[in-house]
């Protein structure tokens, strides 16, 4: 290599006088010439030695082939790229959020704790990542805190975290699903619990006014029987309305008869106003009794009568007695209904619904 040659000793001034040299004149008419300040620049200057002192500077990088190709795949791998030695150097720029991340140059394997107070953190990251060994090649700062020393060991560690985490969200995911499931079953079942309730309730609604109104019918009956009698007394029932016959003018039998001893009271079954009384033909001695909604009560084959036309009479009152006047077989009361238009009914039934069952 080339060095700087020396200057010789009468070139150079020991020391800067404190003003120019002057010299008298020279030969002939010469001007005086001055000697000035020495002030040596890059021009005047050559270059300085390179050789050993680049090697100095990249001695991380090329300490032999072997060391420089390690440098190499660790900067590659850390996002920078190394040169050969042949060529300039080239500073690894490490951005912040990366350099950041990177694990401490202590906790890589084979770096030393020398120099990390004093140099910068992005270049103890890289001079760490040159010296690593490639099986530290990948590793994070958390695989680093987690003690992982080896790429495989580190990418191991993550597939298991990755597939435990797997498996967790699959579980997770099953219980959301089994609650879920639990949850509809339980609003399911609720609902039903809830239709039947309803149900249950409504049925025993329907059988409480079913109750509440059976009662009333019985307090209505009980009420009208207290104004409602049977029309005589010592009976047997002998015909009953529209049974068939030859007996009957019309083939039928319009009422219902009364078997009684001749003389047996008759009696007014409801309060009302006598509308007629006497000989009625076929029926022999009839009592008609109006009631106040217009009803007609027919009391026929009487043997004598004790009303007469207009008269008002009260529940129970003797009107009459049982006989055998007209067409008749024997005596007996022959009882018919008709309604306020004159249609005749089943006197058994109306006498029923007013709560006097014959």
């Amino acid at each position: 290599m080339a060095s700087n040659k020396p200057a010789s000793e009468g070139s150079v001034a020991t020391a800067a006088p404190a003003e120019p040299y002057r010299f008298g004149r020279g030969e002939g008419n010469e001007p005086e010439r001055t000697w000035g300040e020495w002030n040596p620049t890059e021009e005047t200057v050559r270059p300085p030695v390179r050789g050993r002192h680049r090697v100095t500077k990249q001695r991380g990088l090329a300490r032999s082939s072997t060391v420089l190709g390690v440098g190499v795949i660790a900067a590659v791998g850390a996002g920078g790229i190394a040169t050969a030695q042949d060529k300039p150097a080239v500073s690894i720029s490490l951005p912040d959020v990366i350099a950041d991340n990177l694990p401490d140059g202590k906790s890589l394997p084979g770096i030393g704790s020398s120099g990390t107070g004093t140099a910068d953190k992005k270049s103890e990251v890289a001079e760490a990542l040159a010296q690593a060994p490639l099986s530290t090649a990948g590793l994070t700062v958390a695989d680093a805190e987690q003690g992982a020393t080896d790429a495989g060991e580190a990418l191991r560690a993550r597939i298991l975290q990755q597939a435990e985490q797997q498996q967790a969200e699959a579980a997770a995911e099953q219980r959301a699903a089994a609650e879920a499931a639990a949850v509809q079953q339980a609003a399911s079942a609720a609902k039903k619990q809830q239709t039947q309730a309803e149900k249950d309730a409504a049925e025993k609604k329907a059988e409480a006014e079913a109750a509440a109104k059976a009662k009333a019918e019985q307090e209505r009956i009980a009420k009208l029987a207290a104004s409602f009698s049977l029309p005589t007394s010592s009976y047997t029932i002998t015909s009953t309305f529209g049974q068939a016959g030859s007996l009957w003018s019309s083939g039928h039998h319009t009422g219902l008869d009364f078997a009684a001893p001749t003389g047996t009271p008759v009696k007014a079954v409801h309060s009302g106003t006598v509308k007629s009384a006497g000989w009625s033909g076929s029926y022999g001695y009839r009592t008609v009794l109006e009631l106040d909604d217009g009803t007609e009560v027919w009391y026929a084959h009487q043997s004598s009568m004790t009303v007469s036309v207009g008269q008002k009479v009260a529940t129970g009152d003797v009107i009459g007695r049982v006989g055998a006047t007209g067409n008749v077989t024997g005596p007996h009361l022959h009882l018919e209904v008709h309604t306020a238009g004159g249609t005749g009914i089943d006197p058994m039934s109306w006498l029923q619904s007013r709560g006097i069952n014959p």
